[in-house]
């Protein structure tokens, strides 16, 4: 069972113009459980490039928030578009569950397809790699390195404000804070 205040960092990435940035920023809070924010990371990655993982992996293991971590929360299995993060190999790499969090069941197929038609067949079995989407409360949930069981403990302690984990949440609004000078859209 996990305490009421894991350590937890939920990343997201900041809104971009898909036709013309090379980079985005993603932006990543650390949490004790759902209700305190003790800390921020951030790094870019390339926009449908293939270093999110890399990146993501280096800005956790240089973090003084590592030896603590319990969990990554990530919102969806890409940032900067098709940027896949490899889940099972972030969670093996930092020896930490990733759990990737959804509101509503993606739409694989069409992901596919849109991955075909850029060239990207590669990334589709990231896509595939990252497991079963399963429900997890009200929102949907891809994890690796742990357990359901563990996922439900970590989605019920840290929704506390709303429908998404609080260290999602709070990610989501300082990356687009960041961007638009105010933040705007849901995590």
């Amino acid at each position: 069972m996990a305490k009421s205040e894991i350590r937890l960092i939920g990343i997201d990435d900041a809104p971009f113009d898909k036709f013309r940035a090379r980079e985005t920023r993603v932006i990543a809070t650390f949490f004790r459980g759902g209700s305190s924010m003790d800390g921020l990371l951030c790094t870019t990655v390339a926009v449908d490039g293939d270093d999110a993982t890399s990146k993501i992996a280096a800005m956790i293991k240089r973090s003084r928030f590592m030896p603590q971590l319990q969990a990554i929360l990530t919102d969806g299995i890409a940032v900067g578009g098709f940027n896949i993060i490899d889940i099972k190999k972030l969670s093996g790499e930092l020896k930490i569950p990733v759990i990737a969090v959804m509101r509503a069941y993606p739409d694989k197929p069409e992901m596919e397809k849109a991955l075909r038609k850029l060239g990207k067949d590669d990334k589709i079995a990231l896509l595939r790699s990252a497991g079963r989407i399963r429900k997890s409360r009200h929102l949907y949930v891809q994890y690796k390195g742990t357990t359901k069981g563990f996922v439900d403990e970590v989605i019920r302690i840290s929704c506390t404000r709303s429908d998404i984990p609080e260290p999602l949440r709070l990610a989501h609004i300082i990356a687009s804070g960041i961007v638009f000078g105010e933040s705007r859209g849901k995590a």
